[in-house]
Order: C-alpha cells, then sequence, then structure tokens
C-alpha cells in the first residue's frame, strides 16, 4: 500500500517492546504500517528471535564489532569521533538502502544518538520516538527507575507518582516532546523490583498507543499528498 507506514525499530535486549508492535500491527490496533526492518547492536539481542518468528529482516550493527571503535578505548576525543562516524553510517543506511523508513521507533534501543543520525534524518522528515520510564523533564537518562525509587525513599518523589512516556527523540536526551504519557503510583511497601514490573507491564500498551498516534498522522499526511 502506497500510503502504508514503513518502520524501522531498534532494539538491544529482550525485544519485548518490540514484540508488543510487531503485535499490535498484526491485530489492528496500528493500522497501516509495516516494520521492514529491526536493527540490534548486541549480537545476544533475543529480539532477533522474534524478528525471525514474525519474518521481519534484521541486521546487527555494533559501534566496536563493525570497526569504529576501538575495544577498551579510553580516550574522550577518539570515542566520540567513532561515535559520530558509527551514528552517520546508520543514518546513511536509513536514508540511503533498501529500506528507508518514515518512523523510526526505539524500542529498548541502549545507545544515546548524536545529531550526525539525528539531523539527516531530521531533514528527511523521518520521526523517530522513544519509550522512556519517567515522566518529562523528570529523571533523564539511565537508572530511572532506580532514581524515582531512592527519591520515594527520602520522600522526595513528588506526589508519590513517577510514570513513562513516549517522546520525539532529539540531540538532548529524553527532552524531545512528549507524545504521551502516563503517571505510576509508587506504593508504601514496594520494592524496587515491583515498582520495576508495575512500570514495564503499562510499557507495552503505551509504545502502542503513541506509535500508532504517530503512526495515524504520517498516513494522512501520504494519503494527502
Amino acid at each position: 500500500m502506497a500510503d502504508q507506514c514503513r518502520i524501522v525499530v531498534f532494539a538491544s535486549g529482550n525485544g519485548s517492546n518490540f514484540q508488543a508492535l510487531i503485535d499490535a500491527i498484526a491485530n489492528g490496533r496500528i493500522p497501516n504500517s509495516k516494520i521492514i526492518r529491526l536493527i540490534v547492536n548486541r549480537g545476544k539481542a533475543y529480539a532477533t528471535r522474534r524478528a525471525e518468528n514474525a519474518g521481519i529482516p534484521w541486521e546487527y550493527f555494533n559501534l566496536i564489532s563493525n570497526g569504529f571503535q576501538a575495544k577498551g578505548e579510553k580516550d574522550p576525543q577518539r570515542i566520540q569521533e567513532s561515535r559520530d562516524k558509527y551514528d552517520a553510517a546508520l543514518a546513511d543506511k536509513l536514508l540511503n538502502g533498501d529500506y528507508r523508513p518514515d518512523l523510526v521507533v526505539l524500542a529498548g534501543w541502549m545507545y544515546v544518538f548524536g545529531k550526525p543520525f539525528l539531523d539527516p534524518l531530521e531533514a528527511a522528515g523521518i520521526k523517530i520516538i522513544n519509550l522512556h520510564p519517567a515522566l518529562p523533564g523528570k529523571y533523564d537518562g539511565a537508572g530511572a527507575i532506580e532514581r524515582a525509587y531512592e527519591d520515594f525513599k527520602a520522600g522526595k518523589l513528588e506526589n508519590n507518582k513517577t510514570g513513562i512516556m513516549v517522546h520525539y527523540v532529539i540531540a538532548q536526551v529524553d527532552r524531545g516532546e512528549p507524545i504521551l504519557t502516563r503517571e505510576i503510583e509508587v506504593c508504601e511497601g514496594e520494592d524496587l523490583h515491583q515498582l520495576e514490573e508495575k512500570i514495564h507491564s503499562h510499557e507495552h500498551q503505551l509504545l502502542v498507543e503513541a506509535t500508532a498516534k504517530v503512526v495515524g498522522a504520517i498516513t494522512t499526511r501520504k494519503h494527502s499528498r
């Protein structure tokens, strides 16, 4: 279908969020869409098995294994140069390969993209969205759930609530415009593992809802051309 939204998913691990997207496209919760490729940066990511089971092509592309950065590199300038080259190469794959997407979904992708990846995609009109286990402006970056829980134990968590969001990706980590958010209450007596499980139980639904919302805007725009 000419107005179908072509999606590339990036994942690093188990791929449960990726599976939620596969299932939602199959059952029509995300309509007029097709996942055309999965990209992983960890060789043992179980997400690749999920892709194979769904008949989705996948590719392993890693900063070190693909020769962009030497293993054990410590020099900050060389690390940054390596990351810039890796980001630019990934952008080139998406823009000039045989699987140019309309939308990129980061579903458990454990790597922070810089401007050499983000700027070319923005110039091409390709949106990038990401799931983050915190509310807008709270607990940016890694360890968000742990930091919220520590604040809860210290009596500093506002209204005893944390949450999750799906947002557009920009250079500032987890600071892009939110698409959908959901508050989650931290309960007295709850341990960190229980809080993590509760948050993860909401992630699939929010990611599917947000992806469907973005896809709707993309397909409407394509149809009106």
